[in-house]
């Protein structure tokens, strides 16, 4: 009985296929990027709000972020530092950085040509006991036909990604400065209504006396009365206030722990001495919106999209194959010795597949893409009308809050402080009752409360 051999030999070169290959992989594959992409986002903030951004991969790089944040937080909180430090510990920011490498590693991975296929196969057995091994490599020519264009399309992908993540930090820079606002109007709600009680408190006991006295009805007691009691509801809700809006305002800011403990101003800043103006402000927005620089790579990308959709609809595949085969058999000769038999054989072969039109002739797939592209088309182009009225119209709310600002500031309250002064030195001399007075301070306090913003 002969016994059975297997060797193994090294693996054969690649020759025509390994040089396709090869060549196309040195000509369209791209690396990552050391930053992680976030190259758009840094140069937005940078631009837009002269801050920066760093995605933190390491512990190094979190207790770098962590110092500054600690070192911003030791003096009293400004509009700017309360930015910054959003952009530095906000872990939602940080989950879109995280995001965005995923969207780096698709592209990535989409430039580089497909994998080929190892195929390795035992046959039956050889006369005099032996076997044959067929060692075959096939690579996708289809896949590779295509590979720059698909880069392309998900290089476009890729781009869009990075629009929607500087999206994501004007939004959370916006959002801080915005409740940065909040909770100090709020806070100055609470001092104003502080002090407002305290008044009406004094009148509400004066009005009592009087009333002892019988110099003032029933009705102007339960009047001034009912005005001090609403004033500590107002008091009340307005501390309530206090605590949710700088709730908001840390979770902006991505704080806990003891960095919660940050002071704010006492007041609110005075109102700008200039203004923006209007001047080309929908040629602006339309220009400098990262949401339609956005749509607009997603847009680039479906269109690339939808030719490779349309050859795909014809052609499946087509594979280049490349393989070897050989086999060993044992046979004795008359002197009883031993002899190995070898036999090798090359081989290189195409192989195409192609999608057989018999339900479909590909309308499905060409009908799925064109309208792809025309929703994109679309939603650009319902963003860029957006954007013009949304310009127009946070102007609008701009101006108007700040006309009406300086309309309270600069004649209303004014006027209810010289109407006070004034119906104060009448009841001085007796020209005015006390009543009168009460009315006037009430209405000075209901204009002073107007001007402060509305925090809920």
């Amino acid at each position: 009985m002969n016994e059975q051999e297997c060797t193994t030999s090294s693996m054969p070169r690649l020759g025509l296929l390994g040089g396709v290959a090869l060549t196309l992989f040195l000509g369209g594959c791209v690396g990552f990027s050391q930053d992680g992409g976030i190259s758009v986002a840094r140069n937005v903030a940078y631009t837009e709000l002269n801050k920066d951004v760093t995605k933190i991969t390491n512990e190094a790089e979190a207790l770098a972020a962590q110092q500054r944040v600690e070192g911003l937080l030791r003096r009293p909180l400004t509009p700017d530092s309360a930015v910054q430090i959003a952009l530095l510990k906000n872990r939602g920011l940080q989950a879109s950085f995280n995001d965005l490498g995923v969207s780096e590693a698709t592209y990535v991975q989409a430039s580089l040509p497909p994998n080929p296929t190892v195929s390795l196969g035992r046959s039956g057995l050889l006369g005099g006991g032996g076997f044959e091994i067929e060692r075959q490599l096939m690579i996708g020519l289809f896949e590779l036909a295509t590979l720059p264009q698909r880069a392309a399309v998900a290089q476009q992908e890729f781009r869009a990604e990075q629009f929607r993540t500087a999206e994501a930090v004007l939004s959370l820079g916006a959002e801080a400065r915005r409740q940065y606002y909040r909770a100090i109007a709020a806070n100055q709600q609470v001092a104003f209504l502080q002090q407002a009680l305290a008044t009406a408190e004094t009148a509400s006991q004066l009005a009592k006396q009087l009333g002892e006295t019988g110099s003032l009805n029933k009705l102007e007691q339960a009047r001034e009365h009912a005005f001090y009691q609403e004033l500590g509801a107002q008091l009340a809700q307005a501390r309530i206030d206090q605590k949710v809006e700088r709730e908001r305002l840390i979770r902006q800011l991505g704080l806990w722990g003891r960095d919660i403990n940050f002071t704010l101003p006492s007041t609110l800043p005075p109102l700008p001495s200039r203004l923006a103006t209007q001047k080309d402000v929908e040629s602006e927005a339309l220009a400098r919106r990262v949401d339609l620089q956005a749509l607009r790579n997603d847009l680039n990308a479906v269109a690339g999209q939808y030719s490779l959709d349309v050859i795909q609809s014809v052609v499946s595949d087509i594979e280049l194959v490349e393989g070897s085969s050989f086999g060993k058999s044992k046979t004795v000769n008359e002197e009883g010795e031993v002899e190995i038999e070898k036999e090798k054989s090359r081989t290189r072969a195409i192989e195409a597949s192609f999608t057989i039109p018999i339900f479909d002739f590909g309308e499905t797939t060409r009908r799925g893409a064109q309208e792809a592209y025309m929703a994109a088309a679309n939603r650009l182009a319902e963003r860029a009308v957006n954007v013009r009225s949304e310009a127009r119209e946070a102007y609008v709310v701009y101006r108007g809050k700040y006309d009406l600002a300086r309309h309270y500031q600069n004649r209303v309250l004014p006027l209810q402080k010289r109407i006070q002064d004034e119906a104060l030195l009448q009841y001085s001399g007796m020209l005015v009752d006390l009543s009168q007075l009460i009315i006037d301070a009430r209405t000075r306090l209901g204009s002073e409360q107007e001007l402060l913003p509305n925090t809920r």
